[in-house]
């Protein structure tokens, strides 16, 4: 596509501000909550990825689409993110094993984009005045209608999406005969948490967002597991539940992300909607058990509360992140129960947290033994 054709496109924010553009292609208009990766790499499995749900993408690396697309490059069963928003789209790609390019896949899965933005100013603008709502459009010329429409959308602060993009119904991952069973209560899960727990040797049944505890311990499991996801953590009531019966049981238990956040709910402890959040596949976190710090892969706007968490005496914090010292893992002292904030998993990201998947499946083989 000839950049002179492409059609003029804008970024319009909640408070008013505007930020102009070109179409990459797929005209239309998208809203959602606008936020920002700093990954170098690793777009398809960021676009892929369910806790981006409901969110416009503000892509910080100056170069989107350089290196097509694979088809074995996704977290999940298609786009998820509501829109991007990057400075350079490449529509021509070059990569021995790509399977196509960007803008082919953003037409087949219907995604708004728009590139020639000063994404170093738009990002300046949401560090200092924080994540808001937004709306793309190629409708440049109706901007009054624009803002009608942008007000409607609802905050992310006490919106559940985890229930939209959680499976519909049960499905099983990794060898049936292997000797250690996980049910994994799926509200926003990564195909590679997957991946990461299948290659240790388990056998993963994942469960809709609303699974009661009697239905995940039906399939006799030697482990539970909550999932990362999009949104609010606090409307998520069934799992909060779910996890407060997993707990009371003194059964292994494992969450990431949002299912960390939903771990942390059930024990009292509150969360909070952070002023941008964390994105980005270089987060510095401290390992307070070991000394040790961890580059790490993260994607959260909502967090636990510190000075509660450090009130409780039943939690301990394990991992705080070394930029903004948010809490960024916790466990049960007295309990199977561990969680972190960030993406052990990673996908894109460095691999330096992969342990914590040993660490859950070392405790579920110590209970089987006992």
């Amino acid at each position: 596509m000839k950049y002179q054709t492409r059609k003029k496109a804008l970024v319009l924010l909640a408070d008013g501000t505007i930020f102009y553009g070109k179409s990459v292609g797929i005209e239309g208009t998208s809203t959602g909550e606008i936020c920002f990766n700093t990954g170098m790499t690793g777009y398809q499995e960021i676009f892929t990825d369910p806790s981006y749900s409901g969110q416009l993408m503000v892509a910080t690396n100056a170069h989107i689409g350089n290196y097509g697309v694979n088809d074995n490059e996704v977290e999940s069963d298609g786009i998820k993110i509501a829109g991007l928003i990057c400075r350079n789209f490449s529509f021509t790609h070059s990569r021995v094993d790509s399977n196509g390019n960007l803008k082919d896949w953003f037409v087949k899965h219907n995604l708004v984009a728009i590139s020639d933005v000063d994404t170093r100013a738009l990002v300046a603008y949401i560090r200092d005045n924080g994540a808001m709502n937004a709306i793309i459009s190629t409708d440049v010329d109706n901007i009054d209608a624009l803002k009608k429409q942008l007000a409607t959308v609802p905050s992310m602060e006490g919106l559940d999406l985890a229930s939209k993009v959680s499976t519909k119904e049960p499905y099983f991952v990794g060898d049936e005969n292997s000797e250690i069973k996980i049910s994994a209560l799926d509200i926003g899960i990564k195909k590679n948490i997957l991946r990461n727990l299948v290659k240790r040797g388990a056998y993963v049944k994942v469960f809709p967002h609303n699974t009661s505890f009697k239905d995940l311990s039906a399939f006799n499991p030697d482990g539970y597991f909550i999932s990362n996801g999009p949104g609010d953590p606090e409307p998520l009531v069934e799992a909060q539940s779910v996890a407060k019966e997993i707990i009371a049981k003194n059964l292994p238990l494992f969450g990431i992300c949002l299912g960390h956040q939903v771990i942390a709910l059930s024990q009292g402890i509150s969360t909070y909607k952070m002023h941008n959040g964390h994105r980005g596949i270089n987060h510095p976190v401290m390992n307070l058990l070991t000394g040790k710090g961890e580059i790490t892969s993260q994607n959260h706007g909502f967090a636990i509360n510190r000075e509660e968490a450090e009130a409780n005496e039943n939690i301990e914090i394990t991992h705080v992140h070394l930029n903004d010292q948010t809490v960024a893992g916790i466990r049960l002292k007295d309990k199977n129960v561990f969680s972190v904030q960030y993406h052990p998993e990673a996908s894109p990201g460095p691999h330096d947290s992969e342990y914590l998947f040993d660490q859950f499946i070392e405790n579920i083989k110590a209970v089987k033994k006992a």
